[in-house]
């Protein structure tokens, strides 16, 4: 699986940015290219400490043990899962600005590359470094391909 710790999937991944433009349809789900930027910079800033989410409940948190592997695994995930309501975005974004955004959020991501010590992520406990970079990764991967990129 791949890394958002690794320079290839960094390459990769900006240049499959640089190929969405804000008329690119969704392949599925409610979101337009501009709102899918927006969400994808939160996985990242949960990662980074820089967005607090609320600890679920003790049944939350076991059902979310049950797809704890499937989050950095090799198998796609699947189109139209549900999302954290924190990481819902619904309202009209800024593409160029939302895109920057999401840039200097893998920028900010790859370069704790050498961290080997990382927070507990609040819905699905600890990772290692190497689940949060192909985590990181696989979220992005997913929502490129959303969008055809």
């Amino acid at each position: 699986m791949k890394s958002l710790f690794s320079e290839e999937a960094v390459s990769e991944i900006k240049s499959r940015l640089n190929q969405l433009s804000p008329n690119n349809p969704p392949q599925w789900g409610q979101m337009n290219a501009a709102q899918m930027l927006a969400h994808c910079q939160f996985p990242l800033q949960v990662a980074l400490g820089d967005l607090k989410l609320k600890k679920p409940n003790a049944l939350k948190r076991f059902v979310f043990s049950l797809v704890k592997t499937s989050l950095y695994n090799n198998k796609p995930w699947k189109q139209g899962l549900p999302t954290a309501k924190e990481f819902v975005v619904s309202n009209g974004k800024v593409f160029h600005v939302e895109k920057e955004n999401l840039l200097n959020e893998i920028d900010k991501f790859h370069l704790k590359k050498g961290q080997e010590q990382w927070p507990p992520h609040p819905m699905f406990g600890n990772f290692t470094r190497s689940q949060w970079g192909q985590m990181q990764y696989k979220h992005l991967d997913h929502h490129l391909k959303q969008f055809n990129v």
